[in-house]
């Protein structure tokens, strides 16, 4: 049965994918019985990258050439020495031809693709023939030497060919590869198999966050870890995941932020602290949300909001040129420049710009309610609605849809912001920014509450809202004690990396930028897409 048929428009039926694997297990029983299971091979040296070996000989190539000038004889002679040098590599079978005594095969490693020629005479007559039974989707190993065939294609030529794996199920057909979207992101091992592109854009992702902190380490930010289990559900706005701990019979959550553990440290004595961190939420899911992220929070001693404002304008424009080499990055059609300096507007005077409604108009919470009103503007706090409240939702219709480019939005109310320090020329406000791209929060900073006594009471009111809606909140006593010891002045700042990366590898997901997105179990999703 021939894997490599497509019978989609010859009227004959195509095997399902069990037809298919029993044939490959056949395949698996008859070389194990022969003595050759290739599931016992513990090792196999590979001493070169398929990309490796084709940028060398074409280096090589070109310097036998400018040597040899026209002399075609002295440059084949010296092609013909480069067959003296046997290289080995290993990877998945993606294609192959065979062609009686002589085949190829398309040889796909951690790095590129390469074609392989397999000559019987040459490997010899029993693992040719071996050979022959293989599958697209083995993994192999070759020892050979590279070469150029008459149609230019750089090549090695096999002289042994060993079966390192047995694939015991067809990759998808080759020439529509594996589109749908569902099944990419719950089977991602095939993804990457099929997809080179995504696994361009992990590899992006890995750059990404090495630069990240070769960056703040340049700055002289230390690295650390804080627990990811909490024994409080604390006051903020998102909700955890709940656990239970068995030895010591208690209920725990899994950690929203890292904040609150990493002032502690500026506490104790550290001036620049930075974490990467796995976060978890309960919440929804779309294109720029997932239960579980990436966070990197930021802490410096000594500085304010408008420190890291300029700290997080120069890593962008860092980051861009070292990952993409230039500061005007493609994204979904637009081009985002993010050189530094960006655009930095206060959230009184953004709401002015794009909606037209001046918060200094307003004299009382009640004027404030009856301008969103006269807009038809819902607030969620409807009747008990601030002025601080109705700006704020005021900027979430008319503003953020707005913001392509890089822009900071600073001086929130205080109403939103029960981490960060109070304007002191207009308590109203505190001193925090936003900055967003493509119509997306990027990222959260402030200059810290470093006041107990302040710190607490918004604490109690935070939790007071939380127990409300039915949560179990409690005030983070133990913060408000390490405050008590005094926390100097600090400048923080928290970005969701996989948003960065969506920017910068122009993904149109978040799940396009995790290798293993949450997703709905399987068998609920085909019911659910069954009722539908």
């Amino acid at each position: 049965m021939s894997e490599n048929m497509n019978n989609a428009n010859s009227g004959v039926k195509e095997p399902d994918i069990n037809e298919y694997k029993q044939v490959r297990l056949d395949k698996l029983a008859e070389m194990k019985a022969a003595g050759n299971n290739p599931y016992e091979i513990t090792k196999f040296d590979v001493d070169s990258k398929n990309a490796v070996l084709k940028e060398e000989f074409e280096k090589t190539e070109q310097q036998i050439k400018e040597r040899c000038g026209d002399d075609e004889e002295k440059i084949n002679e010296e092609l013909e020495k480069l067959k003296e040098n046997t290289v080995t590599i290993a990877g998945r079978i993606m294609s192959r031809r065979i062609m009686g005594k002589a085949s190829f095969m398309d040889v796909r490693d951690g790095s590129d693709r390469i074609q392989v020629y397999v000559k019987r005479d040459d490997v010899g007559t029993d693992e040719y023939k071996a050979f022959k039974k293989w599958d697209i989707g083995d993994i192999v190993g070759v020892s050979g030497f590279v070469f150029k065939t008459k149609t230019g294609e750089i090549s090695v030529h096999a002289k042994e060919i060993k079966l390192l794996s047995k694939s015991l199920l067809p990759l998808p057909e080759k020439w529509h590869g594996l589109k749908d979207q569902d099944t990419r992101y719950r089977q991602r091992y095939v993804d990457l198999i099929m997809n080179p592109d995504v696994r361009d854009t992990f590899r992006k992702r890995s750059l990404i966050l090495r630069e990240i902190r070769n960056y703040l380490d340049s700055l002289g930010y230390i690295e650390v870890d804080t627990p990811v289990l909490h024994t409080l559900e604390i006051g903020a706005a998102a909700r955890p995941f709940k656990t239970h701990h068995n030895a010591l019979d208690i209920d725990m959550y899994l950690r929203i932020e890292t904040e609150l553990y990493l002032k502690r440290l500026i506490v104790g004595g550290f001036e620049k602290v930075y974490e990467v961190g796995r976060i978890f939420r309960n919440e929804g899911m779309d294109t720029s949300h997932n239960p579980e992220f990436t966070s990197i929070e930021m802490y410096q001693a000594y500085t304010d909001y408008k420190g890291m404002m300029e700290l997080i304008e120069n890593m962008y424009e860092t980051l861009a040129k070292k990952v993409c080499g230039t500061t005007n990055v493609p994204y979904q059609g637009e081009t985002i420049d993010l050189s530094a300096p960006w655009e930095k507007l206060t959230m009184v005077e953004a709401v002015k710009k794009y909606a037209g409604v001046d918060y200094n108009d307003w004299a009382t919470d009640e004027e404030a309610r009856a301008c969103a009103k006269s807009k038809g503007l819902e607030v969620e706090e409807g009747e008990n609605a601030t002025k601080g409240h109705v700006l704020i939702a005021f900027f979430d219709e008319y503003v953020e849809d707005k913001l392509i480019q890089p822009t900071i939005i600073y001086d929130y109310p205080v109403e939103n912001s029960p981490l960060a320090k109070r304007k002191p020329s207009d308590p109203a406000f505190t001193e925090r920014f936003e900055y967003f791209i493509y119509a997306r929060e990027m990222g959260n900073a402030f200059s810290e509450l470093n006041d107990p006594i302040d710190q607490r009471e918004r604490f109690v009111r935070q939790v007071e809202a939380k127990r409300a809606q039915g949560a179990n909140a409690e005030v983070d006593e133990d913060f408000v004690t390490a405050l008590e010891y005094g926390m100097p002045p600090t400048g923080g700042l928290g970005l969701g990396l996989d948003r960065l990366v969506m920017l910068l590898t122009d993904s149109p997901s978040i799940r396009d930028v995790l290798l293993f997105p949450t997703m709905r179990p399987l068998k609920a999703a085909s019911e659910e897409k069954e009722e539908q």
